[in-house]
C-alpha cells in the first residue's frame, strides 16, 4: 500500500492523504469545493461548488498520472438532497459519455459547510509513472 499527498490540491484538512493505492486500485479521499491556494471554499451553488470538486480530483488524479476516464466508482455526499439535479448536470458534464458507478447519499452536514463533497476510486493504468509527479512524501 502507497500513501500519497498531492501538493497541487488542497492540503488535507484533518489527518488523512489525498489518495492510498494498493493493488490495481487508487482510492481518493472526498474533496470538498476548497481553492487550493487559498483554502477557502469556492462558489455559493451546488454547479460551482461541484466544479471546483471535479478540479480538485483532477488535480489529485493528475498527480498520480490518471485522469477521470480511470475512475471506476463514485460517492457523492450532498448536504441537501434538493441540489441533486444541480450536481447531476455538472456531473453528467464533467464525465460525459465515461458513466463509472456512483452513490448519492444526503448527509446533514458536510466539512467546512460544503453543500458536496466527492470521493472516487480510480483503476491504475498498467504504464503510469508517477516517479515525476508532484508528490508530497508521506
Amino acid at each position: 500500500m502507497k500513501i500519497h499527498n498531492i501538493s497541487e490540491a488542497p492540503e488535507a484538512i484533518g489527518p488523512y492523504c489525498h489518495v492510498t493505492i494498493t493493488g490495481h486500485l487508487a482510492f481518493c479521499s472526498g474533496q470538498v469545493a476548497l481553492d487550493p491556494q487559498t483554502m477557502k471554499l469556492e462558489g455559493t451553488t451546488i454547479e460551482e461548488q461541484t466544479n471546483r470538486v471535479f478540479a480538485n480530483i483532477t488535480l489529485v488524479l493528475s498527480g498520480i498520472g490518471l485522469t477521470l476516464n480511470n475512475v471506476v466508482k463514485t460517492v457523492v455526499y450532498l448536504s441537501n438532497m434538493d441540489d441533486f439535479p444541480g450536481m447531476n448536470k455538472v456531473y453528467g458534464e464533467i464525465f460525459k459519455d465515461h458513466t463509472p458507478a456512483r452513490s448519492t447519499v444526503s448527509v446533514k452536514k458536510l466539512p467546512l459547510d460544503a453543500l458536496v463533497e466527492i470521493e472516487c476510486i480510480a483503476e491504475l493504468n498498467e504504464n503510469r509513472n508517477i516517479e515525476g509527479s508532484s508528490l508530497k512524501s508521506s
